[in-house]
């Protein structure tokens, strides 16, 4: 037998990691069912009739690596169901995308995520990062943990007055890691070793007294073990840059006060802002990458972790009681991706202009850079230039088209000043350096001309004494920078005019005269599913309009053909339904476009994922 029991109804089996199998104590012999943590090979099946145990019931994951994870298919054949950290699900049940799409040559991403399974197998549920879990009659406390990976989960155990860390490959022994080649995610940089450092911190005041590594002894000082971590780890960051990064004081001090009531979040990827009422409760403006310390190349999910290291300290220093409701400036992920998890967490609500709403609620309706993987969807959704109130404030949300599209600014007045939010709009350093501040705009962000004059014109209408931005410092605001802004306004859209044969053909900056919604969309073969095609003239006279749709072989749409008289610069907007009669993933359609003498061909395309019936009894066409 290879079992050792570690605690009471807990017991270690020695397999290509350690694996965890946890028991109800108080549960009858011959009754017991148990949860893993971990699974190796799957050597821990092999030991339930010695250990008095039925079945397992459940597998929980620390971690996607092979070792932890390679006798995944034994679990699910025995009738477990899989259970894994958030962030990184898609390396489990859909591990086929990495390894197919995977960048190999020319390769700049150091990340471990080779080391994952080499085919995938069913997840029953992704854990709930910083609650309860309860499964074969054990409850558990789960915690992010970055670290060894980006999505690494520790779970906390409470049993005979000890806290028990089930904690993966964070730490391996006192001051020690299983591996530094897993904490290097991308080429030059330290987010790995620093978020380790992060992590060992923060689990250290969870109350752990006991850890049990996935390799390595159990370490029965628990604070020792993570504190030497920590400061080691620490002193092998440092040596890696040109000067000292004081991660515990990010840990102790995250926020900075701009004012008695508004802080500024500065170790988030974006700035994030907390505005501060007087009833204890706090107000987020934007929440994407919570105390980061960086960003790898891949964007993928298991590249991009939220979680909420820095309200610790919000309640701790600032008396806050409650995080009631958060607001984004925009739609990029790293102004939104943390805003889930705090509804899930904290019950905050979250607030979106009506602008914004749709494209982060339908994150696959349009080509956009930036997105978040999943829909947002909001609690309550705030009309455009209508002030609406949230305890003693007043805010108002306004359009701010220019960096995208999908953008507001919020004005409002706190502690005596007139503050206006205005997330990526304009970027610098204020004045700084002598260098002026820029305008941050994208064209696939769906910039149009005259965006920035309008932000500007917002500007002097607000008349704002701080502008608190999206990755800068937040300046103060007089004439002089106003007049700057309307400056830099114009001379975005006097370089253009100049570059773009606007004269002749006003296509636009962001050189698309159609548009085919949604941009992707999933279906089944047979079914025929709709998509809304916009097309602008883009000559000073009226034109005829000629757009086909082009299909895979086979393919059926209705229309065939579509035909449009508009006038000068006028938009149209038509419903075409296509049917799919062959399964794939992300195949190609598009528009063949034609207005006037103007033809561009296959203009636009659109991505579409198509599956099989489930029902048998359906048949193709």
């Amino acid at each position: 037998m290879t079992a050792t029991e570690i605690a009471r109804g807990v017991w270690r089996i020695a397999d290509t990691c350690h694996v965890y199998l946890l028991v109800d104590p108080e549960a009858p012999d011959g009754e017991r069912d148990a949860v893993a943590i971990d699974f190796g090979s799957g050597l821990a099946l092999d030991e339930l009739a010695g250990l008095g145990i039925r079945r397992v019931t459940d597998v929980l994951m620390t971690h996607h690596h092979r070792d932890q994870g390679q006798g995944l298919p034994r679990a699910v054949e025995h009738g477990a169901r899989i259970h894994v950290p958030p962030v990184e699900r898609e390396l489990f049940d859909r591990v086929e995308e990495m390894w197919q799409g995977r960048p190999l040559d020319n390769d700049y991403n150091l990340r471990q995520d080779r080391f994952s399974l080499l085919a995938s197998v069913p997840v029953h549920d992704v854990v709930p990062e910083y609650r309860d879990l309860a499964v074969a009659g054990v409850r558990m406390r789960v915690i992010p943990t970055p670290g060894h990976t980006i999505g690494s989960v520790t779970y906390l155990l409470e049993r005979d007055g000890e806290v028990i860390a089930f904690s993966g490959d964070l730490v391996y022994a006192p001051g020690k890691v299983w591996s530094l080649a897993s904490t290097q995610w991308s080429y030059t940089q330290n987010e790995g070793p620093a978020m380790t450092v992060l992590s060992a911190r923060m689990l250290a005041r969870e109350g752990v007294t006991r850890l049990a590594p996935s390799h390595g002894e159990v370490m029965e000082d628990a604070v020792t073990a993570l504190e030497l971590l920590a400061g080691t780890m620490q002193e092998y960051v440092d040596s890696r840059r040109s000067y000292p990064w004081d991660l515990l004081a990010r840990l102790d001090d995250p926020f900075v006060a701009l004012s008695e009531h508004l802080l500024l979040n500065r170790t988030s990827m974006s700035c994030s802002y907390v505005v501060l009422s007087e009833s204890g409760e706090a107000l987020i403006v934007d929440y994407g990458y919570d105390m980061t310390t960086g960003l790898v190349p891949s964007q993928e999910r298991a590249a991009r972790r939220p979680w909420l290291a820095s309200l610790p300290a919000l309640r701790r220093d600032h008396g806050v009681t409650r995080i009631s409701v958060a607001l984004p400036t925009h739609y990029h992920d790293d102004h939104i991706a943390g805003m889930p998890l705090l509804r899930d967490v904290e019950g905050t609500q979250l607030w979106i202009p009506e602008n914004v709403a749709p494209t982060m609620a339908d994150p696959w309706r349009e080509d956009l850079p930036c997105q978040w993987y999943d829909p947002i969807v909001a609690d309550r959704v705030l009309p455009l230039d209508e002030p609406f109130t949230w305890n003693e404030y007043t805010f108002t949300a306004h359009a701010q088209p220019g960096h995208t599209l999908y953008a507001v600014a919020y004005s409002l007045d706190i502690d005596g000043t007139t503050v206006v939010f205005t997330g990526d709009q304009q970027e610098g350093l204020g004045g700084r350096d002598g260098r002026r501040d820029i305008m941050n705009y994208q064209y696939r962000n769906l910039f149009r001309l005259g965006d920035y004059a309008q932000s500007a014109a917002l500007y002097r209408r607000i008349a704002p004494g701080l502008m608190a931005s999206g990755h800068w410092e937040p300046r103060r605001v007089d004439d002089e920078y106003l007049d700057h802004l309307t400056e830099s306004a114009r001379l975005v859209d006097e370089l253009h005019e100049r570059l773009l044969p606007l004269d002749e053909v006003a296509i636009g900056p962001d050189g698309h005269v159609a548009r085919l919604l949604p941009y992707r969309h999933a279906a089944v073969v047979g079914r025929a599913v709709s998509y809304t095609v916009h097309v602008r003239n883009p000559h000073r006279e009226s034109a005829h309009a000629r757009v086909s749709p082009v299909l895979p072989v086979g393919w059926r749409s209705s229309p065939r053909e579509i035909e449009l008289e508009l006038g000068p610069q006028e938009e149209a907007s038509v419903q075409v339904s296509v049917t799919p009669t062959s399964a794939g993933r992300r195949q190609r359609i598009a528009l063949d476009v034609s207005v006037g003498r103007l033809r561009l061909g296959q203009h636009v395309e659109a991505l579409i994922d198509v599956t099989e019936p489930l029902d048998a009894a359906e048949q193709r066409p």
